[in-house]
């Protein structure tokens, strides 16, 4: 729960103090802020295999001594001092992640010539890093 708290009010959400008067306006609050942390702990669980977190952690917490600290496995040393994922991708930050998939575009286009013109909408096309993580993440 700590380390949810941390999350919040640090630098991966960045949810700053909010001077709210009403009791609903405050739940509301601590309800986004609760709901942002959960939608960033998905997304992190899922698009593992592109971060530098172990992949294998959850499996060895089974097994592992738990007053021990925890000990990086074999393919989390690897990515490291490779910087690369299992698909040959540069390892990723989470915030460097979000600002990858942020450069994805969707325009809005209309031919030139003629005003009157539909438009058409045009997406941009993903690089292979945006591709895994829309893969990772079911979109």
């Amino acid at each position: 729960m700590e380390r949810a708290f941390r999350t919040l009010k640090g630098i991966d959400l960045l949810v700053r103090p909010i001077h709210h008067r009403t009791k609903d306006r405050v739940k509301a609050h601590i309800f986004l802020c609760t709901l942002a942390y959960y939608v960033e702990w998905h997304m992190r669980e899922a698009l593992t295999p592109l971060l530098f977190d172990d992949e294998e952690l959850p499996l060895s917490r089974k097994t592992r001594d738990p007053v021990k600290p925890a000990e990086a496995s074999s393919s989390a040393k690897k990515k490291k001092t490779t910087k690369l994922t299992r698909d040959g991708l540069p390892v990723q930050s989470f915030s460097t992640l979000l600002a990858n998939l942020g450069t994805r575009c969707k325009n809005r286009c209309r031919m030139v010539l003629d005003s009157l013109a539909p438009t058409f909408t045009l997406l941009t096309d993903p690089t292979p890093i945006q591709e895994r993580a829309l893969a990772l993440l079911g979109l």
